[in-house]
């Protein structure tokens, strides 16, 4: 049977092929990668996703099915999005006039 796995960040997209025999979990593909090593990644800090829903290393793989190798957050989504908002105010055409306020 043959899957992907993938491994990316903002510098490096690493996809790599590989034959797992039939009844192979994310773990069993996830070794044969060899991409855990190339990349100096701690096992058990790395989670996995199949097709991008979140997976357990225990979890049966079907053909074609594309591994991804995930990491922990570096900014907090929320948080980003409170600063970008903080840092790019509205254009004053778009803002809205306190009430009372004329002209």
């Amino acid at each position: 049977m043959n899957v992907t796995v993938v491994w990316a960040t903002p510098e490096v997209q690493d996809v790599v092929p590989v034959a797992v025999p039939s009844g192979a979990t994310v773990a069993n593909a996830v070794e044969k990668s060899g991409l855990l090593a190339q990349y100096g990644l701690d096992p058990m800090e790395v989670g996995f996703a199949i097709f991008g829903h979140r997976a357990r290393p225990d979890a049966p793989l079907a053909e074609g099915d594309r591994i991804e190798l995930t990491r922990a957050l570096q900014v907090d989504p929320k948080a980003a999005r409170v600063r970008r908002a903080r840092e790019k105010p509205l254009p004053r055409s778009t803002r809205r006039r306190k009430l009372g306020q004329t002209g």
